[in-house]
This record gives C-alpha cells, sequence and structure tokens, in this order.
C-alpha cells in the first residue's frame, strides 16, 4: 500500500501494549510516546478510558490507537491478529510491529487454602496463556530485531501471603521470557520480563494505593523508602525498547526500589 499526499509513510516505531489504558500500560505509552514511539493499546471493556489514553498520547506528539481486546479469551487471539494488521496497513501504511508489551493483568489476593480453582483459571488465562499464544498471533507482524517485554512481579522473589496464584503466574512468564529469548533470537527478537514492586495503583483493588497501613508497612521494606509510582515502571518499560538495549536478552529486570534486600 502505497501513502497518500495527507498520511505520509510514519517513520516512527510502533509498539502493541496490552491494558495500556490505564496504569502501568498507560505511563508506559506516554514515556514512548515521548521517545519517538507511536501505540496500539488495547483495552477490555472502558472505550472511553482507551479513548483518552489515545488522546493523552496524541498531545504528547505521537499517534495511538485503540483496539478493544479481552486477554482472558484466547480464542480471538487469530481475529485480534488480523485487526492489528489492518490498523498497521490503515493508519501507518506499514505491516509490522516494533515491539510487543504484554502488561494486561489481574491482582486476585487470597490464600492459599482459600483460593479457588475459578481464580486459578482466570489468573492463568490472563497472566500466562494470554503472553504465551498472544505473542505466537502476533509474531508474524513482529519485525526482525523487535522487543517483547513480559510484566512479572517482584512476588516471584519474595513472598507475601494470599499471593500463591498469582505469584506462580507470573514466574511462568519468567521462564517463557527465557524460552522465547533462544528461540527467537536467530531472529534478533529480544525477549526480557520488567518485575514491578508494590506500586500505587489499582491495581489488586487498590490495596497499595489506598490502604494506608498496607503502604507504609511495604514502604518501611523497601530500600528506597516508599512503594513505587506507576512513574518508576513505565520509563524501565519504555528503556528496554531502545535500540540501545540491544544486547540485553533473556532478563528478568525488577524495579522495586529495593524491597526485602
Amino acid at each position: 500500500m502505497t501513502a497518500n499526499a495527507s498520511f505520509p509513510v510514519h517513520p516512527r516505531r510502533i509498539v502493541l501494549i496490552t491494558g495500556g489504558s490505564r496504569g502501568l500500560g498507560r505511563n508506559a505509552a506516554e514515556h514512548l510516546a515521548r521517545q519517538g514511539f507511536d501505540v496500539v493499546l488495547t483495552y477490555r471493556e472502558r472505550a472511553d478510558e482507551a479513548q483518552a489514553a489515545v488522546a493523552a498520547i496524541g498531545a504528547l506528539g505521537a499517534r495511538a490507537l485503540a483496539l478493544q481486546l479481552d486477554v482472558a479469551r484466547s480464542a480471538g487471539f487469530a481475529d485480534f491478529a488480523g485487526r492489528v494488521r489492518q490498523a498497521l496497513a490503515g493508519q501507518w501504511h506499514v505491516g509490522h510491529l516494533d515491539g510487543l508489551v504484554h502488561n494486561a493483568g489481574i491482582g486476585i489476593h487470597a490464600p492459599f487454602t482459600a483460593t479457588t480453582e475459578a481464580q486459578f483459571d482466570e489468573l492463568a488465562a490472563i497472566h500466562l496463556k494470554a503472553p504465551f499464544f498472544l505473542s505466537q498471533h502476533l509474531l508474524p507482524l513482529l519485525r526482525d530485531g523487535a522487543s517483547i517485554i513480559h510484566l512479572s512481579s517482584g512476588l516471584t522473589r519474595f513472598t507475601q501471603p494470599g499471593y500463591a496464584a498469582y505469584a506462580s503466574m507470573k514466574g511462568g512468564v519468567e521462564v517463557l521470557t527465557r524460552y522465547l529469548a533462544r528461540e527467537l533470537g536467530p531472529r534478533g527478537i529480544r525477549v526480557n520480563t520488567v518485575a514491578p514492586g508494590a506500586i500505587a495503583t489499582d491495581f489488586g483493588g487498590g490495596r497499595v494505593r489506598d490502604d494506608a497501613q498496607v503502604g507504609a508497612a511495604l514502604a518501611a521494606q523497601t530500600a528506597l523508602g516508599r512503594v513505587g509510582l506507576p512513574d518508576d515502571i513505565g520509563p524501565v518499560m519504555a528503556a528496554l525498547l531502545q535500540p540501545g538495549m540491544g544486547w540485553v536478552q533473556g532478563q528478568r529486570i525488577e524495579a522495586s526500589g529495593g524491597m526485602f534486600l
């Protein structure tokens, strides 16, 4: 497809971020926009929230597009890949992505003895099955030399009661990172994991952000003396997508402020 006079071929790099309409995903998208990237972001239900994110990214001088996706439903991934292909051709006149960030997720806090099979299956579908099979479906759209980022958690290194199922899924993602780094390496595709510590967002019901006692306890166990903010994580994800990080492969990079050292 050739570009027309009103919309020339777009030279900027393009990254797809799942769950990019809010929280850490939106923060990463905005940092990427400032650094010369355009963004395809996904949302599950809140189209208004997604369009607000698109507008914010546009105000930073980048182009963004929001596509609906429920990462818990892998049966929809083939259709989604087709919609991404159409969007790249229609909006950017290209056929490839430069990066893929698996950010979408949920938090379920439940003791091991009270965790239900339904909760376990939901966490597995969103945090482990989705990164595996969504990458598989989008792989033909990733250019050689592209970058994949998985989002994990500090909870794979240290433990907090109530997160056995959640952290188990994130541990699986970290293993997946190393396998994809090895198998996709011949194409120059880099695959790495970012593992945040406690972050003050609405994730998991906003416990870290809204419960002062929880926040204070976690801050006391953090070397830098506070819980994290989205602005502590978004720049890390954005940095890993930069060409200057091209020799970082198969790594788990924890951004926790030094929790439980």
